[in-house]
């Protein structure tokens, strides 16, 4: 599967890309959402594990963009601060798949959403 990890927190993406590609994963990371939309065109993830709170652009408007050109896209959503973002999300689940992560999640929280997004 290819993903690609959007976080503005540098060491939290890689630490996220060097799991995944330890689990037979194509990943690729980027550090705010415009570089994110960037990166999604040129390498077409199925998947995009995504901060919701980044400078530029933030992982709603992100996956906004990306939909534009695959409503198909799957993606999961990373914030230590999710109560915050409920009715966007509850309204997300509606029409596409969604997962989420509260920050810190563990490892066995993250496969269990990689999981999810495939099922």
């Amino acid at each position: 599967m290819k993903i690609l990890v959007v976080d503005d927190n540098k060491s939290v993406a890689e630490s996220l890309k060097d799991i995944l590609q330890h689990g037979a994963h194509f990943v690729q990371t980027a550090e705010n959402g415009e570089d994110g939309y960037r990166k999604y065109l040129q390498f077409e993830p199925d998947l995009i594990i995504t901060d919701i709170e980044m400078p530029l652009k933030n992982g709603f408007a992100l996956m906004h963009d990306v939909r534009s050109h695959d409503p198909s896209v799957k993606a999961i959503y990373m914030s230590g601060a999710l109560e915050f973002f409920g009715s966007q999300i509850e309204a997300e689940k509606k029409s596409y798949t969604v997962d989420l992560l509260n920050k810190p999640f563990t490892l066995q929280e993250l496969w269990h959403a990689l999981t999810e997004s495939q099922g």
